[in-house]
Parts: C-alpha cells; sequence; structure tokens
C-alpha cells in the first residue's frame, strides 16, 4: 500500500507540475526577444526627437510575432517590465506609438494594463 500511495503522490505532483508550466510553455515571446525590438523606441519615448523608424520596424514585428493569447500576455507583461526599468519614458507617447507605426494591439499601452485581462 505504501508504495501505490507514494506513486499516487508523485502521479499527482507531476500534473500538477504540468498544469502550473502549460501556460507558460505556449508563449514562445521572451522579453529579451521583446526588448529587442522596442529598444530602437526608447529615443522617442525619453526624448523629444523623431520617431525613428527602427521604432515601427520593431513594433510590427513584435506585433506579427504576438500572435496567440499566451504571447500577447507575455509581450504585454514584458513591456510593463521593461516600461518600469526605464526612467523618463512618456506613457502618452507610448500609448499612441501603436497607431503612429500603423499597428492595432488587442491592449492600452499603458503601465496600468492587466496583461492576464489580454486576448
Amino acid at each position: 500500500m505504501a508504495s501505490s500511495s507514494a506513486l499516487f503522490k508523485l502521479l499527482c505532483a507531476v500534473f500538477l507540475c504540468m498544469a502550473v508550466a502549460a501556460p507558460l510553455a505556449d508563449a514562445a515571446i521572451t522579453c529579451g526577444l521583446v526588448a529587442s525590438k522596442v529598444s530602437p523606441c526608447l529615443g522617442y519615448l525619453q526624448r523629444n526627437i523623431p520617431l525613428p523608424p527602427a521604432c515601427c520596424a520593431g513594433i510590427r514585428s513584435l506585433n506579427s510575432l504576438a500572435k496567440t493569447t499566451p504571447d500577447r500576455q507575455a509581450a504585454c507583461n514584458c513591456l510593463k517590465s521593461i516600461a518600469s526599468s526605464v526612467s523618463g519614458i512618456n506613457y502618452p507617447k507610448a500609448a499612441g506609438l501603436p497607431g503612429r507605426c500603423g499597428v492595432s494591439v488587442p491592449y492600452p499601452i499603458s503601465p496600468n494594463t492587466d496583461c492576464s485581462k489580454v486576448h
């Protein structure tokens, strides 16, 4: 009996780990990827300089990569993390960035966005 109880506990632990890890495994978007795509935008968002073409190219590329809900949620969380670690971000400019680049995103660009509600 002790061995079947231990096997049952092990199987429960394995299934629990699979359930927790599954949503994370679905996201192909990493914060490194997001950072590389939006880094050309930082000068525009921090200072009064023209919008660089490389910024819009990165925004469009990131938008085309984020096709699934887990990808969009990962991108959202990464954007919030990046924004909180960089000082001097002009958030109204950031909110207008997708439109300036001809991209539509399914959530507001804001430090207050609840990324878990992004679909």
